[in-house]
């Protein structure tokens, strides 16, 4: 039944795409022929044209085309990865793949045919792109078995063209696997290289991928960001789509919110000041790559609200709330952490200004609102304690409760 709705929810997003795709002839001087591309352009391409999206390369376009886009929209809708410019090249029609993406036996590099397919897709496609659609500076590449072998020469230039690299089920070229490794020792900027196989595959080929994922998964270059995934227990079929879907993820990580993996691992033993750098690291880097102007959002917030409160006595929580009120000047989180920073420090009239501030924003009728008001309660419990010479949480007798004291908002 699950995977019924899976399919369901990818045919939706397939039927909604389709008016946005084109196919286009793409006349290229480097194989001296005509190509056909089909072509997706986000839906928010039309409504706001300062938008700018990343763009996939994908080979076997006949064939793999639908099936990213399908996925890509779903990881859209979730928040899970930017929207993308979608790209497949045709290389089905008179079985140009095999002379597009064939190699020397010797060097295991592309031959004299297939150098010009390389050219086509560097040299003209990936222009002709930034040229007429507003890109961002992230690209993929994405093929399977013979053109999931020919995405890693791209990996394998100087500065590699594209940031991320697809291969499913790979026919490898012979000692690509060194290639790979010696490549991914070398990166000075990060990439994500993202392989898939299974025992479905030719036992030749099997083995040339679990070399090259013996090789790849002890690279320490924190700069080659990594995934394998073994589909032995699917078919050579839906392991493709396992993979897509799986890619998709991987490649997109730092786009999505933080989640408790990166949490753990990259967030968790930080001090304060460090943690909200990552934040805000992480959100320029998400304009920067993928073209997204997406805010801080609430849930990354909420991720790092621990370190921020719980260690180095909460000395950071103004600096905090301050950067919260930049992004969601509507919103009482802001006044909140600025307040509890007062509140700690014992200030407790400039606390209560701001738990004001906070509780005029969330607005009486919320459901939160008796939940938020309990903060000025509290200072204001704290602010009689303090006139009257009680300690922190001692109890004040009720008979010492100065008369008409004035205590509205």
């Amino acid at each position: 039944m699950k995977k019924i709705v899976v399919f369901l929810f990818l045919f939706s997003f397939l039927s909604q795409a389709q008016e946005n795709i084109i196919f286009k002839k793409f006349n290229s001087f480097n194989l001296n022929s005509e190509r056909i591309l089909k072509i997706y352009v986000p839906d928010s391409f039309k409504e706001n044209d300062k938008n700018t999206y990343p763009v996939a390369v994908i080979l076997d376009g006949e064939f793999l085309f639908d099936v990213y886009l399908a996925n890509s929209k779903l990881f859209a809708s979730r928040d899970k990865a930017p929207e993308q410019i979608i790209v497949g090249i045709f290389q089905n029609q008179k079985e140009e793949r095999y002379s597009d993406c064939d190699f020397s036996e010797d060097t295991g590099l592309p031959n004299e045919e297939s150098a010009k397919f390389y050219g086509f897709v560097r040299d003209e496609l990936l222009p002709y792109l930034d040229d007429n659609y507003p890109t961002s500076l992230f690209k993929t590449i994405m093929g399977n078995t013979l053109t999931g072998n020919f995405a890693n020469y791209f990996f394998l230039e100087e500065t590699p063209v594209f940031n991320a690299y697809i291969s499913i089920s790979p026919s490898f070229a012979p000692e690509m696997h060194q290639k790979l490794e010696s490549k991914s020792q070398s990166l000075i900027t990060p990439y994500y290289y993202y392989l898939s196989g299974g025992d479905f595959n030719t036992e030749a080929r099997t083995t040339a991928i679990n070399n090259a994922h013996n090789l790849l998964k002890l690279s320490e270059n924190p700069n080659f960001k990594y995934r394998f995934d073994d589909f032995s227990n699917s078919s050579k079929t839906a392991a493709i789509g396992q993979s897509i879907a799986s890619g998709i993820g991987f490649t997109f990580r730092q786009f999505a919110a933080i989640s408790q993996e990166e949490f753990d691992e990259e967030i968790a033993d930080m001090e304060p000041g460090d943690a909200i750098e990552y934040l805000e690291r992480k959100y320029v880097e998400i304009e920067y790559l993928y073209g997204s102007n997406v805010k801080i959002r609430e849930s990354d917030i909420y991720k790092i609200e621990p370190i921020i409160i719980d260690k180095m006595n909460g000395d950071y929580l103004e600096e905090f709330g301050k950067m919260i009120m930049r992004l969601y000047p509507e919103s009482p989180l802001g006044d909140y952490y600025i307040g509890l920073y007062y509140e700690t420090g014992f200030e407790y009239k400039k606390a209560l200004k701001h738990y004001k501030n906070g509780y005029a924003k969330i607005g009486s009728d919320n459901p939160n609102s008796d939940g938020y008001y309990a903060n000025i309660e509290r200072v204001l419990e704290k602010q009689r304690a303090e006139r009257l010479g009680y300690s922190e949480g001692q109890e004040i007798p009720e008979e010492e409760e100065p008369e008409n004291e004035g205590q509205g908002l």
